[in-house]
Order: C-alpha cells, then structure tokens, then sequence
C-alpha cells in the first residue's frame, strides 16, 4: 500500500470518530519532514483519545505502525509519526494557536473522502422505478374505475330496459284484456 493511501485511510479513521475541519495536506517533494501532514480537530479529551486510538488500532491491522508519539497525556495536541506522515490531533483553541494549516499551506489538500457518484446513481434509478411503478398504478386504476363505471351504467340501462320491456308487455297484455272482456 502506497503512503499516500495510507494517509488518507488515517483521515477517514479520523472522520469514522467525528474529528472536526479534517485537513490532509501533501508535501511530497516539499518537505524534509514528511510527505503527508493529517491536521484533525477535536472537542475535548476523550474525543481526542478516541480518534488517536481509531487511527492506531486500523493502521495496525493493515501492518502500519507509529515510531513515535507526542503529547502523552496533553488534553490540547497529540502527534503521531508514521514515518511518511504525521498526524496531528487538536482541539480548536490550539489549531488556531499553532496554525499548522498556516505553517504547511504551500503543501496542496488532498480528498479523503470516498466518492459518492454511485450511491447518487442508484438512487436516481430507484426514483425513476418507482416514479414510472406509481404511474403504472394510477393508469391501471382509472382503467379500473372507468370499467366499473361502464359496467354499473350498462348494467342499469339493462334494467331499466327490461322493466320498461315488462311494463310494456303488462299493458299490451291488460288492453288484450281488456278488449277480450267487452266482446
């Protein structure tokens, strides 16, 4: 695995724990110290001990470990040193205090972040299934209604036919009747 792949799984450790204003600077040619500076901010002392430890233990499963450690037990600032890269965990008030993003801005930003294209294609597909679903549906129920609509109407006719039918054949059959009883 190349360092800069490296560094940018560190970054994405560092935002799986909610670090903060996650910068991942390259300073690959530029710097004697290192190729890759990680600045992440945190909010207090538990949360920087938890993206410290989320970026140690992954980097070690994948066979990367830190030569060296600052900031022991500081509750402001904890550097790890990675060879490659170093990361640098910090609350707001000692960001702006140091400035590192200051400090290494002739470095250029690299994007940690995952593309997310995909997921928005999907998604895009599953509206439009269910947009032209929903279409189908509304067009198979007026087809529907207007069926029952239609068939109730002839029905109705049909029964007003045959009673009209039956109450003429009632009074041909009275006057028949009728004329049969005056012979």
């Amino acid at each position: 695995m190349q360092n800069k792949e490296i560094a940018i799984l560190a970054a994405r450790y560092a935002d799986d724990k909610k670090a903060e204003n996650i910068k991942l600077i390259d300073l690959k040619g530029l710097s004697s110290l290192c190729e890759y500076i990680l600045i992440a901010t945190v909010t207090s002392k538990p949360h920087l001990e938890a993206v410290e430890d989320e970026i140690s233990t992954q980097l070690k499963k994948i066979g990367v470990y830190k030569s060296n450690r600052d900031g022991g037990e500081s509750m402001t600032w904890r550097v790890a040193d990675y060879g490659s890269f170093l990361v640098h965990i910090m609350t707001q008030e000692a960001r702006d205090f140091y400035a590192l993003d200051k400090i290494f801005s002739f470095g250029t930003e690299v994007n940690y972040k995952k593309p997310k294209t995909v997921k928005k294609a999907t998604t895009k597909k599953t509206v439009k299934k269910t947009t032209a679903k929903k279409t189908v549906k509304k067009a198979v129920a007026k087809k529907t209604v207007k069926k029952t609509a239609a068939k109730t109407a002839s029905k109705t006719t049909a029964k007003k036919t045959v009673k009209k039918t039956t109450a003429k054949k009632a009074v041909k059959t009275t006057k028949k009747t009728t004329k049969k009883a005056a012979k």
